[in-house]
C-alpha cells in the first residue's frame, strides 16, 4: 500500500552512470537523457557553469579558470561533489517539474567488481541529488536483462559490456554472476591508442575529441572491403603550426591492435575459469555484446574467430544497460535479487 502511495507522488529513475555517457530512464516514458558524463566548472566561484553535451563541446576549449571535469573515471567516481551535481542535474531534467513532492527510487548501473566504498559513493551522491532510495545494480547483470536474456533460468550465459572505461565481462546463471572481470581497457583506451599513435607516427597532436571522431568514423578491427580514410586536423610536434594528415582504417586497425588483443585474452580468461556445464550452455546461445564499443566494425567476426563461439551484438547496444535499469524498475519483486545493494543499505557479501 505504501509503494503504491509512493508512485503516486514520485518516479522512478533508472541511471546507467557511465564513464563516457550517462543515460537516463523514467518508467512510463523510456529513456529521456543521453548525456556525457562531463561537468563545467568555474574553479573561480566553483559554480557548475554546464552539465552533459554543453560541458563536452567546452573540452579543450575554456579559459584557465573554467574546467571541463569528468568526474566518473573507468566507471566509477573519481570526484564526489561534481558527481552529485551532475545526478542532481540529470535528476530535475528526468523529472521535468513533475511530481517533486517525493525524492524518485533510483537504479543505478556501476561496474562489475567495484568496492563497497565505490558503491557507496555512487549511493551517497544519488541521495544528495535527491534521491528518495537508490539500489545498485552491475552493468553486465543489467545489460543481460535489457537484451532480454532470461537470468533466472538454469542455464549459462556470458555478457561483455564494452564501455567508455571500463569493458565488463560476465557468466550469468540462475540470477547471479558466476565469474567476471572489469577490464579497463574500452572506448576510452581506444582513443588514446590512437591519439598516441597519430603523434608517433604522424608526429601530430589531436585532442581526445578528435580521436573519438576517428575512432567512430574509421574505426574498425578487421580489413574493410573498401578502404576508409578522414582528413585530421591537428598540431604539427616539429613546427608547432597546424597541419592536415589523411587517417585510414589501417592506421587505426594498427593504433589499437593490442589493445583489441589484450580485450580478446581478458575475455578468454574467463571462460578458461567457467564451470564446463555453463561453458556448453555459452557455445550453444553464444556470447552477448553490449555497449558501444559493440559497435566497433569487425569486432563480432574477430570475436567469433578468436573464440570459436557465435557472438550476438545485441539491439541498440548503448541503451542495453540503462534499459535493464527500466525493467528492474518495472518488475522489481522479480529482479531484487539481482541487485548487489539491498533496500536495508546492508554492505554487500559474495
Amino acid at each position: 500500500m505504501l509503494e503504491k502511495f509512493y508512485r503516486m507522488f514520485s518516479n522512478d529513475i533508472g541511471i546507467d552512470l557511465g564513464t563516457a555517457n550517462t543515460l537516463v530512464y523514467v518508467e512510463g516514458k523510456g529513456i529521456i537523457l543521453n548525456e556525457p558524463s562531463v561537468v563545467a566548472v568555474n574553479q573561480k566561484t566553483g559554480q557548475v557553469l554546464a552539465v552533459g553535451q554543453t560541458a563536452k563541446d567546452m573540452l579543450g576549449r575554456t579559459p584557465a579558470h573554467i574546467v571541463a571535469v569528468k568526474p566518473i573515471v573507468d566507471g566509477v567516481i573519481s570526484d564526489f561533489e561534481v558527481t552529485e551535481e551532475m545526478l542532481a542535474y540529470l535528476i530535475r531534467k528526468a523529472e521535468d517539474g513533475r511530481k517533486k513532492w517525493l525524492g524518485p527510487r533510483v537504479v543505478v548501473g556501476v561496474p562489475s567488481g567495484i568496492t563497497n566504498v565505490e558503491r557507496r559513493a555512487v549511493k551517497d551522491a544519488a541521495k544528495s541529488a535527491g534521491a528518495r532510495e537508490v539500489f545498485i545494480v552491475e552493468e553486465p547483470m543489467a545489460a543481460a536483462i535489457g537484451i532480454g536474456i532470461p537470468i533466472h533460468d538454469p542455464v549459462g550465459n556470458m555478457v561483455v559490456d564494452i564501455g567508455g572505461g571500463t569493458t565488463d565481462v560476465a557468466v550469468i546463471s540462475l540470477g547471479g554472476i558466476v565469474h567476471s572481470r572489469n577490464i579497463k581497457i574500452a572506448g576510452d583506451k581506444l582513443s588514446a591508442d590512437i591519439t598516441a599513435y597519430l603523434r608517433n607516427e604522424f608526429k601530430i597532436l589531436i585532442g581526445e575529441k578528435t580521436a573519438e571522431e576517428i575512432k567512430i568514423a574509421i574505426g574498425n578491427v578487421g580489413a574493410h572491403r573498401e578502404p576508409l580514410e578522414i582528413a585530421v586536423r591537428g598540431r604539427d610536434l616539429i613546427t608547432g603550426l597546424p597541419r592536415e594528415v589523411v587517417v585510414t582504417d589501417a592506421d587505426v586497425r594498427e593504433a589499437i591492435g593490442l589493445s583489441i588483443d589484450t580485450l580478446i585474452e581478458s575475455i578468454k580468461d574467463i571462460i578458461e575459469i567457467t564451470p564446463p556445464e555453463v561453458i556448453a550452455d555459452i557455445m550453444y546461445r553464444g556470447i552477448f555484446v553490449a555497449g558501444g564499443g559493440a559497435l566497433l566494425r569487425g569486432f563480432k567476426d574477430l570475436l567469433e574467430d578468436s573464440l570459436k563461439i557465435p557472438v550476438h551484438i545485441a539491439d541498440d547496444p548503448l541503451t542495453a544497460v540503462v534499459r535493464g535499469t527500466g525493467v528492474i524498475l518495472a518488475n522489481f519483486d522479480a529482479y531484487k535479487d539481482a541487485l548487489i545493494q539491498n533496500e536495508d543499505d546492508l554492505p554487500f557479501t559474495n
